[in-house]
C-alpha cells in the first residue's frame, strides 16, 4: 500500500494512520525460530519504514515518528552486525535512504523562527556496548528504550515532536548521529559483532549519513536558525575532532562535509572555516606534525578542491588575513602548497603534483579575474597619524566594493604593523609598547583600557607573558586586569564555560598571589553578569578556585586518587552566603570538567594546535562578534596583493614540478600556470616577476645548454618539455614584451641557438610595405657586392642572394659535399616537430612589431642584441661567431628602422656598435658589409623624417672614411652608388655646411 502510494497526504485521518503504522512496526517484537526467518522479518521491517518516509503521505508523519523510524533502522543496523552480510548491507543502505528522504524535504519547508526554549537541547545519550548488542537469542525487540532518537522529557520538546515532520526531527537526527561519533571511541567490541574494524566503522557510517544529510539540505540550512546553530557548534566541533583521526577514510569524508558546508554556508561559518584549516588541514598536510603520507595526501586533495573554487583564496585573504583577530590563512595555505610541491630527498611524488595543481588553480583563477571589468581603482590607505580605537572599526557595507576594499586594505595595514609590534612585545614588553605607540596603535600615554583591548584582541601574544603581566601587583597592571575582564560577556554562561573562555586568552601563572588577583577579577565580572546564581562575589571566587583544583585533580597524571562527584559537592558546601549551591549546578560543572580539561598550559606549535574544548568555547564566543563574511565576486579587487605574496614561491614550485615530471598532462598544467603568472605579472606591472619567469623558462628550453650533440634539431624535436618551454617563452615575448627587461638577454640567446641549428623560418623578419623598395634595392646591391668581393671565406658565399633581414641558416650550415645517412622516420618526425615549434613561436613578430614596445623594453632588447653579437676581434674570427654577429646586426637594424619615431632611444647604441665593427675589421667580410650598407640604409630611411637628427646621421657616414683600405677597395663602387642615391633623394633635407 505504501509503495504504491495508495495513501496520499489528503487522505482522511492520514496522520493517525501513518503514526499507527510507524508505532506498530517500530514496536515489533517476535520470537526467533531460525536465523533466516529473523533476517527476512528485519529486512521487511526496513522496507516498510523506508516506504513510510519516501511515500506521498510522508509529510503527515510527526517529528516523533520520523525519529522513531531512524532509531529503529539504527537498531537493525546494530543487530545486523551479528547476522548475515546481506542484512548488514541492506540495513545500512536503508538507513542511508531514510536519512536522504528526511533531509531532502528541508528545501521545501518554510523558514522557521523559533525561540530557543521551544526545542530543548537533546543531551547526547550514551549507548553502552550492551545496548549495541541489542536483543537476546530467543526474541527480537525493536522498541528498546535506551537509544531512541529525540528521547526527552520536557513538555516543550514533547509538544514540538508531535508536530508535523519538519526541522525539529532533523536537529534530533543530526544530534543522534553526532552522538554516535562521540560514543564510538568508548565501545567495547564483542566477538559476535561484525569483524570490520569497529574504531573506523562506526564513525565512517555516522559520517556517511551526516554527509548525505548535509549534501541535500545545506543550501537551506541558513533559513532555519536552530539547525544552523547546531551545524555551527556541535556538528562542526565533531568534524574538527574527527578530522584528526588516523584514518584517511574518515578524514576524507570529514573534508567532503566541510567542503559542502563551506560552499553553501560560508557566510555563517567564518571562524569555523578558519579553525578547520588551522587545526586540521595545516596540521595534517605536513609531515612535521606527525601525519602519515595518506593523511597528507587526503588533506592536500581537500585543499586543492577548495582552491579550485575560483574565489576561495581571495575570500580567505579578505576575511582572514585582513581581519585583525584571525590568522593569515591565505599566506599559510599558499606557503603550504609551495613547500609541498618540492620533493624532499626523494623523486617527485603525487603530493608534489597535487600541490602544484593547487597553485596553478589559484593563479589561473586570478588570471581569469583580470578579464573582468571594470578594474577596481587602487585604494590608497592613508597612514595612521594618531591613535583611534581601531578594534571597533566596522565595514559600512560588505556588499559595496568601494566600501569593503578600502576597509580591508586599512585593516591589513594595521595588522601588518600590529604583528611586528607583537613580535617585539613577546621579546621585550617595554620596547613593544614603545613601537606600538610610535605606530599609533596605542595612545601616546598608555591607559589601562586600551592596553586591555590590545591584550584581549591581538592574536599571537605570548600567553605566558600575558598571564604574568595580568597577575602583577602594581596599580597599572591591576587596572589593566579589571579592564581586561570587562571585555568578556559571561551572560547566560555556566561558570565552567565562562572560566574556560577567560583562561583561554592567557596562561594562568603558577604564583598563588597572581592566581588570586586574576580569579578575583574574573569572579567580579561573572557575578556582575550572573547575579541570580550567587549571593556575592566571594561565592563565585571560591567556586572558581574549586573548579581550578578539580581540573588539576582530574587531569594531572600524578594525582592517583581522583576527586569524586560527592567530594566536589562536599568541598563546596555553604559557600553561597552560608547556603549550598544547587546540586545539579555543581554536578554539571563536575562532569563538564571531567570530560573536558581546562587547558592552563598553551599548546606548543602555535597555529597548528589541536582544537580543545576550551578553544572551541572561545571560538563560539568570538563567532557571535566577528565581522561579517565578505564575498568576493569575479573582479580583481585585491589580487595585486595576493599575487605579490605568492608569485615568487609559485614560480619556484611549479618549476620544480615541471623539471622533474614527464607526464604530458602535468606538463601542460605547469605551462598553464606559467602563462597565468606571466599574464598577472604584466597586468600588475610586476616586471621583476615576469623577467625571473622568462629566465627560468629559458633554461627549460635546453637552448642555452652548451652540450653539443651530433643532431641538435632531432634532439630538440624529441624533447616535449623543451618545445613546450620554448613556445611559452616566445608567447610571453610577443604578448607581454612591454614588461620584459633583463629577460631579453635570455630570449635573444634562445633565438641565436635556434638560428644556429637551422630551424628558424627562412625570412625571420619579413619586409613591411614602408621599406619594401629600399630593402629590395639593398638586397640586390648586397648580392652584387658579395659576388664582386674577394672570396676571403669561400664557405660563406651563399648560393642565393638574401636581404638585410634573413636567410642565415644557409650561410652557416652550408656544408661541403659530405655523404649523409638517411634520417629514420622518428628523426624526420622530430625534425618536423622542431620546425613546427619554431613556426608557432612567431619569433619574427618580436622585431617587426617592436614599434609597439615600451621605451624601456625596446632599449633592453637592443642592448641584448648588441651584447649577444659580441665584439669582433682584429684576428679572423670563426664562421659561427661571424654568422651570429651578422644575424644580430640584421635584427638590430630591423628594430632601428621599425622605430624611426623613437630613433633617439636607439641611435647611440646602434652607431657605436657599427663604428666598432668598421674600425676593427681589416678584411672584407659579411659583417662589415652589413654594417656599412646597413648604416647607409638607416640614413636613407630616416633623413626625410628626422630633421633634428640630420647632422648626426650624416656625421655617422664619416665611419666609411675609416674603413681599412682593403675593405674600402672591395665595396667602393657600391658605396659610391648608395651615397649618390642618398644625396639625390634627400638633397632638400641637407641644410648645413657640415652635412654637405
Amino acid at each position: 500500500m505504501l509503495s504504491l502510494d495508495l495513501v496520499g497526504p489528503a487522505a482522511p485521518n492520514v496522520a493517525g494512520a501513518m503514526g499507527a503504522v510507524v508505532d506498530a512496526v517500530t514496536g515489533c517484537r517476535f520470537e526467533v525460530t531460525d536465523p533466516a526467518s529473523e533476517e527476512a522479518v528485519l529486512a521487511r521491517v526496513l522496507q516498510v519504514l523506508l516506504a513510510c518516509v519516501c511515500g506521498r503521505a510522508a509529510p503527515a508523519l510527526s517529528n516523533r515518528h520520523v525519529c522513531a523510524i531512524v532509531s529503529t533502522c539504527f537498531r537493525v543496523v546494530q543487530q545486523a552486525g551479528t547476522k548475515g552480510e546481506l542484512l548488514q548491507r541492506v540495513s545500512r543502505q536503508t538507513m542511508q535512504e531514510v536519512i536522504r528522504c528526511v533531509f531532502a524535504r528541508l528545501p521545501d519547508l518554510d523558514a522557521t523562527v523559533v525561540a530557543d526554549e521551544q526545542i530543548a537541547s537533546w543531551k547526547g545519550h550514551v549507548l553502552g556496548a550492551g545496548e549495541l548488542d541489542n536483543g537476546r537469542n530467543d526474541y527480537v525487540c525493536l522498541n528498546s528504550s535506551g537509544d531512541e532518537v529525540g528521547r526527552g522529557s520536557s513538555v516543550a520538546q514533547d509538544k514540538t515532536m508531535m508536530e508535523l515532520f519538519g526541522v525539529p526531527c532533523m536537529v534530533e537526527i543530526l544530534q543522534f548521529l553526532c552522538s554516535l561519533l562521540n560514543i564510538a571511541e568508548d565501545i567495547e567490541v564483542k566477538p559476535r559483532m561484525n569483524p570490520i574494524d569497529f574504531d573506523e566503522d562506526v564513525p565512517l557510517f555516522a559520517l556517511g549519513l551526516i554527509n548525505s544529510a548535509i549534501e541535500l539540505s545545506a543550501s537551506s540550512i541558513h533559513r532555519h536558525p536552530k539547525l544552523l546553530a547546531f551545524v555551527q557548534d556541535e556538528l562542526f566541533h565533531n568534524l574538527m575532532h574527527f578530522g584528526l583521526s588516523m584514518s584517511p577514510l574518515i578524514l576524507s569524508i570529514v573534508c567532503s562535509i566541510v567542503f559542502t558546508l563551506f560552499y553553501h554556508l560560508h557566510h555563517e561559518l567564518k571562524l569555523q572555516i578558519e579553525a578547520f584549516f588551522s587545526c586540521v588541514i595545516l596540521r595534517l598536510a605536513q609531515s612535521r606534525y606527525g601525519a602519515s603520507y595518506q593523511q597528507q595526501e587526503v588533506a592536500l586533495e581537500a585543499l586543492v578542491d577548495f582552491c579550485r573554487q575560483k574565489e576561495f583564496m581571495a575570500e580567505m585573504y579578505v576575511n582572514m588575513d585582513c581581519d585583525l583577530q584571525c590568522s593569515n590563512i591565505f599566506e599559510e595555505l599558499a606557503n603550504l602548497l609551495s613547500k609541498s610541491a618540492f620533493p624532499v630527498n626523494s623523486p617527485l611524488s603525487a603530493l608534489n603534483v597535487l600541490a602544484s595543481d593547487g597553485l596553478v588553480a589559484v593563479i589561473q583563477a586570478m588570471a581569469e579575474r583580470t578579464n573582468s571589468e571594470p578594474r577596481h581603482h587602487d585604494q590608497t590607505v592613508p597612514e595612521i597619524s594618531e591613535y583611534f580605537p581601531f578594534w571597533q572599526l566596522k565595514c559600512e557595507s560588505n556588499k559595496d566594493p568601494d566600501q569593503w576594499v578600502k576597509f580591508v586594505n586599512q585593516q591589513k595595514g594595521i595588522k601588518r604593523k600590529l604583528m611586528v609590534g607583537v613580535e617585539i612585545f613577546n621579546r621585550d614588553k617595554k620596547k613593544g609598547f614603545e613601537f606600538l605607540q610610535g605606530a599609533h596603535l596605542l595612545p601616546e600615554k598608555l591607559d589601562p583600557h586600551n592596553v586591555a583591548l590590545f591584550f584581549r584582541y591581538t592574536p599571537g601574544l605570548d600567553k605566558n607573558l600575558l598571564g604574568d603581566y595580568l597577575g602583577n601587583h602594581d596599580e597599572f597592571s591591576i587596572q589593566v586586569l579589571h579592564e581586561f575582564s570587562r571585555t568578556f560577556d559571561f551572560k547566560d554562561m555556566n561558570l565552567d564555560a565562562a572560566l574556560r573562555l577567560f583562561l583561554e586568552t592567557f596562561r594562568l601563572p603558577g604564583e598563588s598571589q597572581k592566581i588570586q588577583r586574576i580569579l578575583e577579577a574574573f569572579s567580579e565580572r561573572y557575578y556582575e553578569q550572573s547575579p541570580q546564581i550567587f549571593v556575592n562575589i566571594d561565592a563565585a571566587l571560591v567556586l572558581s578556585y574549586s573548579v581550578i583544583l578539580l581540573n588539576t585533580d582530574q587531569h594531572n597524571v600524578r594525582v592517583k586518587k581522583k576527586m569524586t562527584e560527592e567530594d566536589f559537592i562536599r568541598n563546596n558546601r555553604r559557600i553561597n552566603g552560608g547556603n549550598d549551591l544547587p546540586r545539579e549546578f555543581l554536578s554539571e560543572i563536575y562532569y563538564s570538567i571531567c570530560r573536558n580539561e581546562i587547558k592552563t598550559i598553551p599548546e606548543q606549535g602555535a597555529g597548528c594546535s589541536e582544537m580543545s574544548f576550551s578553544c572551541w568555547v572561545h571560538l563560539m564566543w568570538k563567532s557571535k562578534r566577528t565581522s561579517a563574511y565578505i564575498v568576493c565576486n569575479s573582479c580583481p579587487f585585491l589580487d595585486h596583493d595576493l599575487f605579490s605574496i605568492m608569485a615568487g614561491s609559485t614560480i619556484a614550485a611549479i618549476s620544480v614540478v615541471f623539471d622533474n615530471v614527464e607526464h604530458e598532462e602535468v606538463l601542460t598544467g605547469c605551462m598553464d600556470g606559467f602563462l597565468s603568472v606571466a599574464k598577472l605579472a604584466a597586468f600588475y606591472h610586476l616586471d621583476d616577476v615576469l623577467n625571473d619567469l622568462v629566465v627560468a623558462l629559458c633554461k627549460f628550453t635546453t637552448l642555452l645548454n652548451s652540450t653539443n650533440t651530433d643532431d641538435p634539431v632531432t634532439a630538440f624535436g624529441e624533447d616535449t618539455k623543451a618545445r613546450m618551454a620554448t613556445e611559452a617563452v616566445f608567447t610571453m615575448a610577443t604578448t607581454y614584451g612591454d614588461h620584459i627587461r633583463s629577460g631579453w638577454a635570455s630570449i635573444v640567446e634562445c633565438i641565436l641557438k635556434l638560428q644556429k641549428i637551422g630551424i628558424l623560418p627562412a625570412r625571420l623578419t619579413g619586409n613591411t610595405s614602408d621599406d619594401q623598395d629600399s630593402s629590395d634595392l639593398l638586397t640586390s646591391k648586397f648580392a652584387s657586392s658579395s659576388a664582386a668581393a674577394p672570396p676571403v671565406f669561400p664557405v660563406s658565399a651563399p648560393k642565393k642572394s638574401y636581404g638585410l633581414m634573413g636567410r642565415f641558416s644557409q650561410l652557416l650550415y652550408y656544408d661541403p659535399e659530405e655523404p649523409r645517412s638517411q634520417p629514420t622516420e622518428e628523426q624526420l618526425v622530430a625534425q618536423r616537430n622542431a620546425s613546427e615549434t619554431a613556426r608557432k613561436c612567431q619569433i619574427g613578430a618580436i622585431f617587426t612589431e617592436s614599434k609597439f614596445l615600451q621605451a624601456d623594453s625596446l632599449s633592453n632588447l637592443a642592448k641584448a642584441l648588441i651584447q649577444a653579437a659580441g665584439r669582433p676581434q682584429k684576428i679572423t674570427s670563426s664562421l659561427d661567431d661571424e654568422g651570429t654577429a651578422v644575424f644580430c646586426l640584421e635584427l638590430l637594424i630591423t628594430i632601428t628602422l621599425k622605430n624611426r619615431d623613437r630613433i633617439v632611444l636607439l641611435w647611440q647604441g646602434v652607431y657605436e656598435h657599427i663604428a666598432h665593427i668598421v674600425q676593427s675589421t681589416v678584411m672584407p667580410c659579411n659583417l662589415v658589409e652589413k654594417a656599412v650598407f646597413g648604416l647607409l640604409h638607416i640614413c636613407q630611411r630616416l633623413l626625410p623624417y628626422k630633421e633634428n637628427l640630420v647632422d648626426d646621421l650624416l656625421r655617422s657616414l664619416q665611419l666609411i672614411l675609416k674603413l681599412d683600405a682593403r675593405v674600402a677597395d672591395a665595396y667602393c663602387e657600391n658605396i659610391t652608388l648608395e651615397v649618390t642615391r642618398l644625396v639625390k633623394a634627400n638633397a632638400i633635407h641637407i641644410k648645413s655646411q657640415m652635412g654637405w
